[in-house]
């Protein structure tokens, strides 16, 4: 953890944030920024986290998850600003991320721990590392990983030499399709995401091949959300 913290300061990140995976027992690490963290958002709304770089296939597929079904452990890390631990995503309760864990079991990841990168009350994003064996983290990692994402936090908000984030936004794609689709559908940008979520998640695919298939005109989203064509009045009848 030492030799990834250094190499965090030194600008090296995140291509050598596998080091941070090897320290913390894990499989795969991400850090992704908080959505809207306001009290006064809608109770039970939820906005999902821009990734901004993941280790491993493992973690982006995780990441990739979380995006498309808007909930997670990642997501109540943030909104709560206190860690989530998960050690057998298999035990938690079904009620607690239900559009998650049932798509969860198609992955290879039964362990997932996600600490804020907060300074003081200001939750600007969050750590995630997932495993694909269940177990807790030790002592030691559970304070190493605290320790990186106050590094990490320290990072962002510009406090080690005005850092800047790392790269282009891991979902600007997304975005992109969002947009393209807003104006196909004639809705506000929050529900054409919406929509584009929905379609990723009906359809099995990762949002980000979802939108990319949108920006390269492979598909086009319509009213009825999945890229096929309106019902028309006889159809009704």
């Amino acid at each position: 953890m030492a030799e990834a913290l250094v190499s965090l300061r030194r600008g090296e990140w995140p291509q050598r944030a596998r080091l941070a995976a090897v320290a913390l027992g894990v499989d795969g690490v991400s850090t992704a920024l908080a959505g809207d963290t306001s009290p006064r958002k809608t109770p039970g709304s939820r906005e999902a986290a821009e990734v901004l770089w993941c280790s491993g296939p493992l973690s982006r597929a995780f990441e990739d998850l979380q995006y498309t079904v808007g909930e997670g452990p990642a997501a109540d890390a943030v909104r709560t600003g206190h860690a989530v631990l998960a050690p057998d995503l298999r035990r938690v309760r079904a009620d607690r991320w239900p559009a998650l864990l049932p798509e969860a079991e198609r992955l290879p990841v039964r362990a997932v721990f996600c600490f804020p990168i907060a300074l003081g009350a200001i939750r600007i994003g969050v750590l995630t590392a997932v495993r694909a064996t269940a177990g807790a983290l030790g002592t030691e990692q559970t304070g190493d990983a605290l320790v990186l994402a106050d590094a990490l936090a320290a990072r962002y908000l510009g406090d080690e030499g005005g850092a800047e984030l790392p790269g282009t936004l891991y979902s600007a794609v997304v975005h992109q399709a969002a947009g393209m689709a807003s104006v196909q559908l004639g809705l506000p940008l929050a529900d054409a995401l919406l929509r584009l979520r929905a379609h990723a998640f009906r359809s099995g695919r990762p949002i980000r091949v979802v939108a990319h298939d949108v920006v390269a005109r492979r598909l086009r989203l319509d009213v009825n959300g999945d890229g096929t064509l309106p019902s028309t009045a006889a159809d009704k009848d």
